[in-house]
């Protein structure tokens, strides 16, 4: 098993910026006001849009 240095993970880091590192999965909880069921909200997006998710309005 070849071992990889710590610098050369970085610097392959920053070869990949845009790959799917980049994305996070997040889960919004619904409620709905007539029956009080909740339902999920589910998508994968940019982690610098996680903020603007949770903020639009149901």
């Amino acid at each position: 098993m070849a071992k990889v240095s710590k610098n050369a993970r970085v610097a392959q880091r920053a070869a990949n910026v845009g790959s799917g590192r980049d994305h996070v999965r997040v889960v919004k909880s619904i409620k709905d006001p007539v029956t009080g069921k909740y339902s999920f909200k589910e998508s994968i997006i940019h982690k610098d849009k996680v903020a603007d998710f949770f903020k639009e309005s149901k």
